[in-house]
């Protein structure tokens, strides 16, 4: 298989959706506080059975069920230290099962999803508990995952700098890639920031030169939001990721989901434009829905064929109308026609 880093020097991939709102929809009890955690222990062949959708749909990369698996949660649940850590190796394993010929991401949720309290859309747990500590929780489960044979860790939904911190300090001493995406809010200035207030471009400017970084961007987040985060996820000099909610609102206090959502694919294609190479989504973003993205991307990529590496016409039988679509599309500068000098 073509390595991930040579993968995203050549044109985006496709990620997969929300796995655990997917298994949700396929009617598994996903409401406790180890989420799609508990199927990999109760219920393994439905979370290979979710991985194998998204695959269908042309997601390129599998996302591990281990946004939640966490040693502390699986404690919680009666499991040990060492099966819990069996338990997160298990999540690579299903997700290659479910989803062969496709890259593995294992994903690392924040601390505060294994609060289970929704304090990883605010980041106040971070005034309490210090990167060492963070450090500490997130190391065993990101060994567990590399070891497992992940090719990439997604370090996602994280709220704040001094987790990303964390997370950036493990990865370099474990020597793994990791991507890190933040969920972000937009404030009244069009400005991008950390659910706990800090400028994003700030904090994504943290992963700058670090060499297991492959990709920095947002997930769960609104779609509206993802054109600002990228805007400062540029500040860390790498790959961008993109793989927002569907858009929908979550009624706390009801325990349900508002309003219509959907990915527009035609947002997505400015996200690529905009230097995105991972393009996915996240709650609520089912099958269907990254089926729309990997048709839209394969559009992208026969579009980008018309031009020469310089991104000039490299075919005759294309439109000069289509020419300009596809610049504009994939985020190239229009061409300024000149007269040839007279001679």
């Amino acid at each position: 298989m073509t390595s991930l880093a040579d993968a995203l020097a050549t044109g985006p991939v496709v990620l997969d959706g929300g796995l655990s709102t997917e298994l949700e929809a396929r009617g598994h009890d996903v409401s406790s506080a180890l989420w799609s955690a508990r199927l990999l222990r109760d219920d393994p062949g439905a979370v290979v059975a979710a991985h194998a959708a998204f695959a269908a749909a042309g997601a390129q990369m599998a996302t591990t069920a281990s946004y939640q698996a966490t040693v502390e949660g699986f404690a919680a649940a009666g499991l040990d230290r060492e099966e819990a850590l069996a338990l997160v190796a298990r999540s690579v394993a299903l997700a290659r099962e479910g989803a062969p010929g496709s890259w593995v991401a294992g994903s690392v949720g924040p601390y505060g999803a294994a609060l289970a309290d929704g304090s990883e859309y605010t980041g106040a747990y971070v005034g309490e508990v210090g990167v060492d500590r963070l450090r500490a929780f997130h190391r065993p489960r990101m060994a567990a995952l590399a070891e497992a044979g992940a090719d990439v860790l997604a370090c996602e939904t994280l709220p704040a700098a001094a987790e990303v911190e964390a997370v950036l300090a493990e990865a370099t001493a474990l020597r793994v890639p990791v991507w890190l995406s933040l969920t972000t809010v937009v404030g009244a200035d069009g400005v991008a920031r950390t659910r706990r207030g800090e400028p994003a471009a700030d904090v994504f400017a943290l992963a700058r030169g670090v060499p297991e970084v492959v990709a920095v961007g947002v997930n769960c987040t609104d779609p509206a939001g993802v054109g600002p985060a990228l805007a400062a996820a540029a500040s860390a000099g790498v790959p961008l990721v993109a793989y927002p909610n569907s858009g929908e609102g979550w009624d706390a206090a009801q325990r349900r989901w508002t309003g219509t959502g959907g990915i527009d694919p035609d947002d997505a294609a400015a996200w690529v434009g905009a230097g995105a190479r991972l393009v996915g989504g996240c709650c609520r973003v089912g099958p269907a829905d990254v089926a729309a993205l990997a048709r839209m991307i394969r559009r992208a990529d026969r579009a980008a064929s018309w031009l020469t590496a310089d991104g000039e016409p490299g075919r005759a039988d294309v439109s000069s109308a289509d020419r300009r679509a596809t610049r504009q599309r994939i985020g190239l500068p229009p061409v300024t026609a000149t007269r040839a000098p007279d001679t």
